[in-house]
């Protein structure tokens, strides 16, 4: 199987080029690969220097004291070659986020790679964090190319020490509660800070530093209140009072102060009336708590400040404070208000944001979310304010917004794969209310960031979803949430939500929909190489196939079935799967799945040694592709090619194959596929002592993981 004549004329005349079956191949090949590394992947930019901690709040409280002993550290750290751990810790509400945050931006030159930042109570869930999702996010943000994440816990902590190793990071850890959730996030070079309601002594006795926020004294606090007056609002005492009913908590001064601030004839003395008054409410309503915190120790200070400017709030206001007592997530968007049918909402989060009952997460100002003891008081509220039925009605809006949402951003990120009916849903004209308010995606890479940046709200969502018994809603977000987690691999939100996806198709009777959520599930413990588990799932999936009618539901199951098959090192069991799951995409017309199954088939059939046979498939494979312009599978399709006709000695075809594997896989960033086929390159320009190509494909593939920031051996 020899190239064909002539085919490198012109194009090595050096003489150093090797000469395989009559064909000066090697000059040929380079100037192809040339070619797809300026035409396809011209050099990227730089990744953006992650910059990821919050704004600090509006009417910060000043503590320079505190910034002066993080000043220090930062000092310390320069010469110390230990990385710097810092424990902020703190009553809640007592400002230790704020504190953190203000301090972060005024020393943000002192870290040139960037800050990284996550708020474990948005991931926390029955007392534990999925803290190999926040590693995920934070490889991403510096740089790392989401399929070069590895799946472990493990394999995440190492990269991430390996990729911080040297440079001078910030990495911050809000709302920690214990020492092991935070160790993996800890950065190799740089500092970490964490906040946390404890002193975390695990993590002081490994040496971290301890900075204790304590609330403010009467003086410092009185201070604080009197700086944001103008003119006669109270004498000394009463401010030293308003302190004390406030716990000395700046969360709750904040609020009070806003509310002194924006109505210039209120006096100091009438807000302690009113906050004398909310007290005994409160005592009145429930003589052993005294707070409406669900006996949140750290809430019992604020309770009765956030019901006095609670009162105030307009009727639009108070609404959307009950809507996000009710939402079960911990951030919201002004997007989200609307949809579930809000009066005024800009308005209405104004003062939410004016009270400092809310504060910004991004500079675009999108994203919001309610401070924790907040968001313990909306709920009170709303629990105490609205029916049921009434906050039953919000709640499913909300699962309506999302799962629109979701789909749109799935369908916008993912085109139109298999995906199964929804139509006859018993929410749908929910779902039409809620849709002129959802957002909309202009491309994959904007629908993917939507997905990953609510991915906090949307499993608290779907939880709830499940509590309701809205069964249908719950699968159909698991559906729509595919894209996200097969992308961005965040295998415990994925595992989670489809255990949940499987029992809501029981309970709905859509076998059909069971038998996707069994597989989906399996393909999560596939890639965590949990293979065992994994074939628990199909097994399960495999005894509901009898009873549904669309052709391409087996075909996933044979599909995962295959790949577990060919992980165990039996291929020929793989074949006759793979070759089952061909025929049903065939049945119903799915060109995209034939060509899927036939480069599965060609797998199988390269590893069981038949390679004329793979050959054909793969041949035939090719050529549907070039009829539907099914570009994502040539990359691999050449790939597969390669090893067959390297297998069978015609090194000619294997480099013509594997370098349009190169050529498609940069034109669409394609980088695990670039890089293994320019590692089969490398090999075949080995054997044939063609140094010069080997040396050249060492270099692209070199190139191509420092853009994606693996570590390369030089």
């Amino acid at each position: 199987m020899g190239g064909r004549d002539g085919e490198g004329d012109g194009l090595g005349g050096d003489g150093h080029n090797a000469v395989y079956g009559g064909t000066v191949h090697g000059g040929l090949i380079q100037a192809r690969l040339i070619e797809a590394m300026n035409l396809y992947q011209a050099p990227p930019p730089p990744p953006p220097v992650p910059r990821q901690v919050p704004p600090a709040p509006r009417g910060f409280v000043n503590r320079e004291g505190k910034l002066a002993d993080l000043h220090a550290l930062v000092d310390r750290a320069r010469s110390d070659p230990a990385p710097p751990v810092v424990v902020v810790s703190g009553l809640g509400g007592v400002g230790k986020t704020a504190l953190v945050c203000r301090w972060a931006w005024q020393v943000v030159d002192q870290f040139p790679d960037g800050q990284l930042y996550t708020d474990l109570a948005a991931v926390r869930r029955d007392g534990g964090v999925d803290v190999g999702g926040v590693l995920g996010g934070f490889l991403r943000a510096l740089g790392v190319h989401e399929s070069y994440v590895p799946a472990s816990l493990a394999d995440r902590t190492a990269m991430f020490r390996s990729v911080t190793a040297g440079r001078r990071l910030l990495v911050v850890v809000d709302n920690a509660q214990h020492a092991a959730e935070v160790r993996p996030l800890a950065a190799t070079g740089g500092m970490t800070v964490i906040t946390s309601r404890t002193q975390l002594p695990g993590l002081v006795l490994d040496g971290a530093e301890d900075v204790e926020v304590e609330p403010l004294t009467q003086e410092a606090g009185t201070r604080l209140v009197r700086s944001w007056l103008s003119g006669p609002h109270g004498a000394e005492t009463a401010l030293a009072e308003l302190v004390r009913m406030c716990g000395g908590l700046p969360l709750a001064l904040r609020a009070v102060g806003a509310r002194l601030v924006s109505s210039g004839r209120l006096s100091v003395d009438r807000v302690l009336a009113e906050l004398a008054d909310e007290r005994q409410r409160l005592r009145r309503t429930d003589p052993a708590s005294g707070d409406p915190a669900g006996g949140d120790p750290d809430a019992a200070g604020v309770g009765p400040v956030f019901d006095a400017v609670y009162e105030t709030f307009p009727a639009h206001t108070r609404w959307l404070y009950h809507l996000l007592g009710v939402h079960p997530g911990p951030t919201f968007t002004e997007s989200l208000a609307r949809a579930v049918g809000g009066a005024r909402v800009a308005d209405a989060l104004g003062d939410l944001l004016a009270a400092h009952m809310a504060t910004r997460l991004d500079e675009r100002g999108e994203w919001f979310r309610l401070h924790d003891l907040v968001r313990l008081h909306a709920r009170e509220r709303a629990e105490t304010h609205e029916s049921e039925s009434v906050r039953t009605a919000l709640l499913g809006r909300v699962v309506a917004y999302y799962r629109v949402a979701a789909d749109a951003a799935d369908r916008a990120a993912a085109g139109d794969r298999f995906r199964l009916p929804t139509a006859g849903a018993g929410n749908d004209g929910e779902e039409e209310a809620v849709r002129a308010a959802a957002p909309t995606f202009a491309d994959r890479s904007e629908a993917l960031e939507w997905l990953d940046t609510e991915r906090t709200n949307l499993l608290p969502v779907l939880r709830a979803a499940a509590e309701h018994g809205w069964h249908d809603a719950v699968w159909r977000l698991c559906q729509s949430l595919w894209t996200l987690y097969h992308t961005r691999k965040h295998y415990g939100d994925w595992i989670e939500s489809h255990r949940l996806g499987v029992e809501a198709a029981q309970w709905e009777g859509r076998v059909d929909a069971e038998v996707r959520m069994h597989n989906q599930l399996a393909r999560a413990y596939y890639e965590l190489k949990e293979l065992d588990r994994a074939a628990e799932e199909l097994a399960r999936a495999g005894e509901l196939l009898g009873l549904v009618s669309d052709p391409r539901l087996p075909g996933v199951i044979w599909e995962t079935d295959g790949l577990l098959r060919l992980a165990h090192g039996r291929p020929l069991e793989a074949l006759d799967l793979f070759q089952r799951a061909k025929e049903a995409n065939e049945a119903a017309g799915d060109r995209h799945g034939v060509v899927v199954q036939s480069y599965n088939v060609g797998q199988a059939l390269f590893h069981a040694g038949r390679y004329e046979q793979a050959r054909t498939v793969l041949t035939e494979a090719r050529g549907i592709v070039e009829e539907t312009d099914d570009d994502p599978m040539r990359s691999r399709i050449g790939i597969v090619l390669g090893r067959v006709h390297r297998a069978e000695g015609a090194v000619d075809e294997a480099m013509s194959a594997l370098a349009d594997a190169v050529t498609w896989a940069a034109r669409l960033g394609q980088h695990t596929k670039w890089e293994e086929a320019l590692d089969q390159l490398i090999g075949l320009a080995a054997e044939a002592h063609d140094e010069r190509l080997a040396e050249f494909c060492r270099e692209q593939r070199q190139a191509l993981l420092r853009t994606v920031r693996v570590t390369v051996d030089e």
